[in-house]
């Protein structure tokens, strides 16, 4: 099916922009890096946390570890979804207890996915705190989850789609809002 592109809400520059001043707020609510990780959801979350890593590894001069989390098996839609769903692996190579968790996604929309990786998470360990950084917030939730770092807020009709391209996997840096034709 082909989508018809209605607004485009980021580029390459804005993008970077973005993710600079979420570093910095990052920082500024951790009081710096000590006992601080990041953790993307897979996919675009963890595409996002690597970048968040490396501008507060150069702002603050220290490397922040990272890792990525699945939460493909505990979604609550898991059968919905189809019989074989597709696995992309956890990889954290660290213990989050006693840490402060920044936990990344691209976007925030109902708030099920968010509610799944805070699910995930807890098997691995007890965080100090838990924080949500989101590049896109489109609204529309049914959790009563919040991004405590939001690149920008767009509004959103429900048969719209938040379409986000990263620059490691679809070979530019965008973000637009489209519809189904």
């Amino acid at each position: 099916m082909e989508t018809e592109v209605i607004k485009k809400i980021l580029d390459a520059e804005g993008m970077d922009r973005v993710i600079t001043r979420i570093s910095h707020e990052i920082l500024e609510k951790s009081k710096g890096t000590e006992n601080l990780v990041i953790v993307g959801i897979e996919r675009g979350g963890a595409i996002l946390a690597e970048r968040f890593r490396k501008k507060i590894s150069l702002i603050e001069n220290v490397i922040i570890p990272k890792g990525s989390i699945d939460i493909t098996l505990y979604r609550d839609d898991i059968g919905e979804v189809g019989t074989q769903p597709l696995m992309k692996g956890t990889h954290l190579e660290f213990d989050i207890s006693g840490k402060k968790v920044v936990l990344v996604d691209d976007v925030l929309f109902t708030g099920r996915t968010v509610r799944s990786a805070l699910d995930a998470l807890v098997d691995f360990g007890r965080p100090q705190w838990v924080r949500l950084a989101v590049l896109l917030d489109r609204g529309h939730r049914e959790l009563p989850i919040r991004a405590d770092y939001v690149g920008k807020n767009i509004p959103t009709a429900l048969e719209e789609e938040v379409v986000v391209h990263f620059e490691e996997k679809d070979a530019m840096d965008e973000v637009y809002v489209a519809r189904k034709k």
